[in-house]
């Protein structure tokens, strides 16, 4: 019997209210996993509910994961019959089973971003398209898209309506779904959009799934796309016992399709819809809550609610500008190196947190030279790395030698002296039959002047099919362990003797590693499995909060994280929000810039502190930005050192800005206008424009020209920009022209 006692009334009212559909409005850290939990334990010991038919659905394996100990934890034996999951791995459950209905293999494979590209490539280069024009990114990123809205190729087809460079993503979108197919592979985004045209289009299998989950449970909400919004939508289609649980206010993922209408709607969907708000928060102090609380209320697209606490009140928000990023990085470093020095914190506690990875070489830089213990979160995915993604192909190609990306990346791995224009004949003898590349490899000998190459081929094909046979009789592990000394793939590693060889050789060992751990936790391990597994991986999953280190890693990535310390670094206008978002003409941009930084703020539960840069570095350039209007919108009561203290004296001082000044200052302003202005024009500084004048920046756009300051050797000229507000810059530097 589960106990409700330690649950305060809007958590109980949410474990309690099972029938229907209801929307749990959670605010950040207000324990809406606990109610997650306690609500499948309740539904199993007191509503007598078989765990069979509970689905709860999370956005990542780390998170589903925790759910499931956590019901284990509260029910105990039986639990196991909950299916909790990821979108991904649920659509990949149901997939194995019926997708055979759709013209595919059950073993299909799983793509990963990686084989995205190699197959877009070939596609580009099959119907001769001029890749410089139109990017094989671009035409990865549309057809992404549309299927997050639920649009194949056919209906994006009819959309183009004649706009030429639609037409040409739709020919590309056709072919892509149509190679995809022949390697029985698919995407992520198949995954679920499959998913979605089985339940819609087969009515036994709608049917079954329908009746298996009687109980619906959603996290993370607000991340929805439409694709998943359907899937849960028929999936629930005839018990309507549907709890989704997310906040407004943390809706981040626009750019990969997160639709925030999806919670906010909710009530229109379902009429008879009960919402419960979690407001009380148990992770941070009020301060930041309040922090918190004031930037967000800008936002207007959002449901009203207000995060508090019953902790104290906490210290105030750390707030530094420093001349440039350089110094910023100098600040964070030394300021958690003292931190851990006098014992008021440990590496682990911290986290610094920006909005782009770009932002962290300096902070790396920084921290080497501290002798500072990090972790890149978002870094080079362990999966990426070329050692794993060869091995993973070679296991891919025993598993499903549909796989045409897998077969040709291994072909020569390690080198077996098979050229080009061998691999293109065999391709297009494989074409010409309407088979697939390994198939056709088994076939050497029929194929047209292939002559002394099918020697070549032959014990690479003899390898696979070994293994194959292996696999019988044989776990997965074992496999691995022979292939890894048949290809001969460390022994090459081994025999180049460098740093670099023996890390990617760790790296193989880890995936042995990997595969052995997994053999003990399946109840019948198999290689497909394995794989299913593996392509699930995201990159969060990797962070692992019991490591001393400190950990970097974007705003994005730290969304469902909490850390004592949290150090919000880049907070100027140009950054965070972008310069993008702010020129603009889109309010929703903006708000969910907004949204990200109250996601940063709400990661801290006792210590914030924002740090922002007067010049940053980007693309090569120098930038001047003024501090972000997100810590603007922070109340000063609030902040501690709002206005800039200067950096450590014994810091360097080279950057450009600072030159810039220092020349600006450089002769006495004694001098008569003329004489100076005389002195910058024998130095090529002359300008085109006066004080009143309309001038336009190549990044800050169009403004207005309100005062120029005549200095020893530059002009400090103030511009009011129509997008970003007024700026100080000099002349030299900001290259302004007269409009």
């Amino acid at each position: 019997m589960i106990s409700t006692q330690m649950l305060n009334k809007e958590q109980q009212e949410g474990v309690l209210t099972t029938e229907g559909p209801v929307l749990i409005l959670a605010g950040a850290g207000s324990g809406k996993t606990r109610v997650l939990t306690n609500r499948t334990a309740y539904l199993i010991d007191e509503k007598g509910v078989s765990p069979y038919n509970i689905l709860a659905i999370t956005f990542t394996n780390k998170a589903a994961a925790e759910m499931k100990s956590r019901i284990n934890e509260i029910v105990g034996f039986g639990s196991d019959g909950v299916w909790v999951s990821t979108f991904h791995s649920c659509c990949v459950r149901i997939l194995r089973r019926y997708v055979d209905r759709m013209g595919y293999d059950t073993a299909f494979t799983i793509y990963d971003t990686d084989d995205q590209k190699s197959l877009m490539k070939d596609i580009c280069k099959r119907l001769e398209i001029d890749t410089k024009m139109y990017k094989e990114k671009m035409f990865l990123n549309a057809i992404s898209a549309a299927k997050n809205e639920l649009i194949d190729p056919s209906d994006f087809l009819a959309r183009a309506e004649g706009d030429f460079k639609q037409l040409k993503i739709a020919t590309v979108y056709a072919e892509y779904q149509k190679q995809l197919l022949k390697n029985n592979a698919m995407d992520f985004d198949d995954l679920i959009m499959k998913t979605v045209e089985l339940l819609s289009v087969d009515n036994e299998v709608r049917e079954y799934y329908q009746e298996r989950f009687h109980y619906i449970m959603v996290d993370e909400y607000q991340d929805t796309n439409r694709a998943q919004f359907m899937l849960i939508k028929l999936l629930a289609g005839k018990y309507k016992n549907l709890c989704v649980v997310g906040d407004d206010d943390q809706s981040i993922y626009k750019f990969r399709g997160a639709d925030i209408s999806n919670i906010l709607d909710f009530e229109s969907i379902y009429p008879n819809a009960k919402v419960i708000k979690l407001e009380q928060n148990y992770r941070s102090t009020q301060n930041i809550l309040d922090a918190a609380n004031q930037v967000i209320a800008n936002n207007r697209g959002r449901k009203p609610k207000a995060l508090w606490t019953e902790k104290e009140a906490g210290d105030r928000i750390v707030f530094e500008q420093f001349e440039s990023a350089s110094e910023e990085a100098y600040f964070i470093a030394n300021d958690i190196k003292k931190s851990v020095k006098q014992a008021e914190c440990n590496y682990n506690d911290c986290a610094v947190l920006y909005r782009t990875n770009a932002q962290s070489r300096l902070l790396e830089e920084r921290f080497v030279a501290n002798n500072i213990p990090y972790k890149l979160v978002g870094g080079v995915n362990f999966y990426a790395r070329k050692e794993i993604k060869d091995i993973l192909a070679y296991l891919k190609t025993i598993d499903n030698g549909k796989d045409d990306i897998a077969v040709t990346r291994i072909l020569n791995v390690p080198r077996r002296g098979i050229g080009m224009t061998s691999q293109n004949k065999v391709m297009d003898y494989a074409y010409n039959k309407g088979i697939s590349f390994y198939d056709a490899l088994k076939e050497g000998d029929r194929v047209p002047g292939l002559s002394r190459a099918v020697g070549k081929i032959r014990p690479f094909v003899d390898l696979i099919e070994n293994c194959r046979d292996m696999l019988f009789h044989n776990s997965p592990v074992k496999v691995l362990e022979y292939l890894i000394k048949e290809t001969g793939y460390v022994e090459e590693l081994e025999a180049e003797g460098t740093d670099e060889a023996k890390a990617r050789i760790e790296n193989i060992d880890e995936l042995i590693t990997k595969m052995v751990d997994y053999e003990q936790r399946a109840d019948e391990p198999t290689l497909g499995e394995f794989l299913e597994e593996v392509a699930l991986v995201a990159d969060i999953d990797s962070y692992d909060e019991d490591g001393d280190y400190v950990v970097l890693m974007t705003l994005h990535g730290a969304k469902g994280l909490e850390f004592p310390r949290v150090y919000m670094s880049g907070m100027e206008d140009g950054i965070f929000p972008s310069y993008m978002c702010i020129t603009a003409d889109d309010p929703d941009e903006l708000e969910e810039e907004r949204r990200l930084c109250y996601v940063g703020i709400t990661r801290a539960k006792s210590h914030l502190t924002m740090t922002a840069a007067r010049t940053r570095m980007i693309r090569g350039e120098t930038q001047y930005n003024a501090v972000s209007r997100f810590v603007k919108e922070i109340p000063k009561e609030l902040l501690k050192g709002y206005v800039k203290k200067n950096s450590t004296d014994n810091m360097p001082r080279s950057d450009t800005f600072r030159k810039a000044k220092q020349a600006f200052k450089s002769k006495p302003f004694s001098a008569t206008p003329m004489q100076t202005y005389n002195n910058m024009q024998r130095q090529g500084i002359v300008l085109d424009y006066k004080e009143g004048d309309r001038v336009s920046h190549i990044k800050f756009g169009e403004g207005t020209v309100q005062k120029i300051v005549q200095g020893g050797r530059d002009f400090e000229v103030t511009v009011d920009f129509d997008q970003v507000g007024v700026k100080k810059m000099f002349a030299m530097f900001a290259k302004l022209k007269k409009v």
